[in-house]
């Protein structure tokens, strides 16, 4: 119609078109998902957090997000133990997140939430409050 401006969900006003390596990555993690990987997404899933729909392995732009609410503009990564080794690739892709995207990224490390899920529940919904 005349004079009106089309409605796009905010996260694909970011997104570049993943590829298809993006997406095939993006289903592998999908279908392996590490212990942490589990035990977050039994929080998150189903809208049980504030009725905040997140999606896991989610491409955005270049990167895959292992969790993902893009209402919240909020990625939570999980970082295993390779990750220590890659913390200046990890850091450069925050940064984009960030700068490009527009994302607030919350890192744990993978024994933090197996140890404790809760930690990762009450920041998402500490950040949730800042938001609202």
């Amino acid at each position: 119609m005349r004079g009106e401006t089309q409605s796009f969900p905010c996260y694909m006003l970011f997104m570049l078109k993943p590829t298809e390596r993006t997406r095939a990555a993006a289903r592998r993690s999908r279908r392996e998902p590490t212990m942490a990987e589990v035990a977050v997404w039994k929080m998150l899933r189903d809208r049980r957090l504030g009725d905040w729909k997140f999606r896991r392995q989610m491409p955005v732009g270049p990167y895959i997000a292992d969790f993902c609410c893009p209402a919240l503009k909020l990625i939570i990564e999980l970082d295993g133990g390779v990750h220590v080794l890659r913390a200046e690739s990890d850091a450069k892709r925050d940064g984009w997140l960030t700068a490009k995207a527009g994302f607030t990224v919350l890192r744990f490390a993978n024994e933090v939430v197996l140890r404790n899920p809760a930690v990762v529940f009450e920041a998402v919904r500490l950040h949730a409050a800042r938001q609202t």
